[in-house]
């Protein structure tokens, strides 16, 4: 990929923005805090364009996290790409919020495997498993939601480390797995920046109707659990289906 591509995501409390030719960022910015997602992403992506020289119809496509993650920061994340996209006349390509989170490690790891995990309450995590090798990514465990134990059960190797986002609340069985404490997402690159080197790799999905596309919520919203339960049907979805 020659072009320059606008990378965002916002599957956890740290809203991240970055603009480059993959796999490189050259533009780069973030936020800590789940309630400025909404009132911050378009000034963030107006700040890494500038500092590029870039207008969005100066991009060949847009990069964003496809959670699992916070249902309301994944909307709001989708919802800014959805509307460059559609203005600019753009391409968008999905990439799991988690792969690029495990990518931050792997920076320094290489190819050894890295778990991946986002606090998903409840008792439970999204988690997943990667192997970064120098011409592929490698998925052990998909995306999904688990209690740590049933974690690492299932995967089919021991991580060489867990990175994420609220595992200092199980950070004694993330220890005891991986023989060495958990790392938070602060302590590594932001995941836009990494979905920008994973797009250079190959890695994501094209969304083939970005208007009717949705993130990967991981399980639903509260609130949506409970309109089901109420109406006894699926929840609407952005086009006005029931899913």
């Amino acid at each position: 990929m020659s072009g320059y591509w606008l990378a965002l995501d916002t599957a956890t409390d740290t809203a991240s923005v970055a603009a480059g030719r993959p796999p490189a960022a050259e533009s780069g910015v973030h936020v800590q805090g789940a309630r400025r997602h909404a009132a911050e992403i378009i000034r963030l992506v107006d700040f890494v364009l500038r500092r590029l020289s870039l207008r969005p119809r100066d991009l060949d496509g847009i990069v964003v996290g496809d959670g699992p993650g916070s249902f309301t920061g994944l909307r709001i994340g989708w919802s800014a790409a959805k509307g460059l996209a559609h203005e600019a006349g753009l391409d968008i390509r999905a990439i799991p919020s988690l792969m690029a989170a495990a990518a931050g490690a792997a920076v320094r790891l290489g190819p050894e495997p890295v778990a991946a995990c986002f606090d998903a309450l409840r008792g439970q995590v999204y988690g997943a498993m990667y192997a970064f090798h120098s011409d592929r990514v490698e998925t052990l465990v998909q995306p999904a939601v688990l209690t740590p134990e049933e974690f690492a059960r299932i995967a089919p190797v021991r991580p060489r480390l867990v990175v994420g986002v609220g595992v200092a609340r199980f950070a004694d069985q993330m220890t005891s797995w991986a023989g060495t404490p958990p790392v938070p997402l602060e302590s590594l690159p932001p995941a836009a920046t990494m979905l920008l080197g994973l797009l250079g790799r190959g890695v994501g999905r094209l969304l083939d109707d970005p208007a009717a596309a949705e993130p990967v919520y991981g399980r639903p919203a509260e609130a949506q659990a409970q309109w089901e339960a109420r109406h006894g049907r699926p929840f609407p979805d952005s086009s006005g289906h029931a899913g």
